[in-house]
């Protein structure tokens, strides 16, 4: 019996006999790094013969992962198995390059078809195959703040950009920094929330079927508005990780933060504050009812070295027992909708609660909407907005971008 036949079913009864190695390659390091340990301690536990390489390369947003993944695949030496965010970002680059195995098997037979969402299933897939297992569900639209620093310096929660805005006058008043940004993959982070608030969910859905132009009236608004965001943040963002800027929310030199659930996993894991008292959160202003997502997830590269210990590690990634033992850690929820919401803190279960009822828009920052040859050329989109506060003229640049990369027409 091969070891592939044996790993389906629970995965407590996955193969004993695999060998050799499997090499994990992911940029979860330092405060990411136990929610990914928790799944390689699963995986080696269940096959004590595998020898795993934690092969991290560090970078927020798998900015620096992503430059060498690229070597390496190109270069026909893949690593076993690698880190993705669920989306265009695989299926426009390394599915559509032909590097990539269909994975519907799988799925087919450790009944993922019933427990993933099927919103989620098609966002990983094609008319031609499912691509990757999700490890997690994270959302993107959370805005972040100490609620005994805002008792202090007498400020509600705001709901909208316009409530923000006069929040942040009495917060400059104090010496407060409004809204914290950290380096620069954090501005299309922070863009694609304040464009939610500005477009609302159909015209962002719209903008990326091709129905919505980049420099329509629209398009132009909504880069006004992130201009106006912008005056309210830190200058020396360029200069700090995405926790450095976390800690600024934590410590007082900032009121509120925009940034994934992860920082809820920094929060709660790293600094050791209880949700809902150390720490707040809210959709980012202006998004309530709209849950902006994000899916990691790993997938079976061809000409992988070990096959059969990526077929394991998929199976324990995409497992219940896989899912529960990462995402309380991580701080983002499981994609799985059988998850035992038990093992999860408060705001793991207010975030489960979102996505069961909000209206769900995919994450442009994080490889949802896009191929990655457009969140490439937008990197370069965004920083002429940075250096030139220009809405008409970035509009116009982001349409050129959308269109060289096949998004409208």
């Amino acid at each position: 019996m091969t070891a592939v036949a044996l790993l389906f079913g629970s995965p407590a009864a996955q193969a004993k006999d695999l060998s050799g190695q499997l090499e994990i390659f992911s940029w979860w390091a330092g405060d990411e790094g136990p929610a990914l340990q928790a799944l390689i301690d699963l995986y080696t536990k269940q096959n004590p013969g595998v020898e795993v390489v934690n092969a991290t390369v560090t970078g927020g947003s798998g900015v620096n992962a992503k430059a060498v993944l690229k070597t390496r695949m190109l270069g026909g030496e893949p690593p076993d198995s690698f880190q993705v965010h669920a989306g265009q970002e695989l299926i426009g680059t390394w599915v559509k390059a032909d590097r990539m195995e269909d994975l519907t098997f799988l799925f087919k037979e450790q009944g993922w078809m019933d427990v993933f969402p099927e919103g989620l299933v098609k966002n990983i897939g094609t008319d031609t195959g499912i691509w990757s297992v999700p490890v997690n569900i994270h959302r993107s639209n959370v805005v972040w703040y100490v609620p005994a620093n805002l008792e202090k310096w007498g400020i509600k929660v705001p709901t909208t950009w316009d409530e923000f805005f006069a929040a942040a006058e009495i917060l400059k008043a104090k010496n407060v920094v409004p809204l914290v940004l950290a380096q620069n993959w954090t501005a299309n982070h922070l863009w694609e929330s304040v464009a939610l608030a500005s477009l609302g969910a159909d015209n962002w859905d719209a903008l990326w079927a091709g129905k919505l132009a980049f420099d329509s009236p629209e398009g132009v608004k909504a880069w006004e508005l992130f201009g106006k965001v912008l005056e309210y943040t830190n200058k020396d963002a360029s200069s700090l990780s995405w926790q450095q800027a976390t800690d600024m929310v934590v410590d007082g030199r900032a009121a509120f933060n925009v940034m994934g659930d992860w920082a809820a996993g920094y929060m709660a894991t790293t600094k050791k504050l209880k949700p809902g008292s150390g720490f707040g959160w809210s959709a980012s202003f202006g998004t309530g009812g709209q849950f902006m997502f994000l899916a990691d997830s790993f997938g079976l590269p061809k000409g992988a070295p070990n096959r059969d210990n990526v077929i394991a590690w998929l199976s324990t990634l995409g497992s219940k027992e896989g899912s529960d033992a990462f995402n309380p850690l991580k701080g983002s929820i499981s994609a799985r909708t059988d998850s035992d919401l038990s093992k999860y803190n408060e705001y793991a279960k207010s975030a489960s609660a979102d996505f069961g009822k909000d209206r769900i828009v995919g994450s442009l920052a994080h490889g949802v909407t896009a191929n990655e040859g457009f969140m490439n050329d937008f990197a370069s989109v965004m920083e002429m907005f940075l250096k030139s506060r220009n809405a008409e003229a970035t509009a116009k640049a982001a349409q050129q971008v959308a269109m060289k990369n096949g998004i409208g027409k």
